[in-house]
């Protein structure tokens, strides 16, 4: 990852290696915050491109940082279930 442009409360990252599957999830879990008004990202390429990733919020990185952990939570929420299933 690397900034691209921070602004007050602003903030353009690119999130290198990755691709529509984290992007998406990011930006619907950065959307579920009230304190953010916009979240967004664009793939300029899709072979090639690297997505760019917008956050609009008082503290963007704060707002990124939340969405993150929640993302980890429901994924080992996830996990534990699947395993449990597994085990059945």
């Amino acid at each position: 990852m690397k900034y691209i442009k921070e602004d007050e409360g602003h903030l353009v990252l690119e999130v290198t290696g990755e691709t529509h599957t984290i992007c998406n999830i990011l930006r619907k879990r950065l959307m579920q915050q009230e304190e953010v008004s916009a979240a967004a990202y664009d793939i300029t390429h899709p072979l090639i491109g690297q997505p760019e990733f917008d956050v609009v919020s008082p503290n963007p990185k704060e707002s990124l940082i939340t969405a993150s952990e929640t993302i980890k939570t429901e994924v080992n929420e996830f996990k534990e279930a699947l395993t449990e299933a597994f085990n059945e």
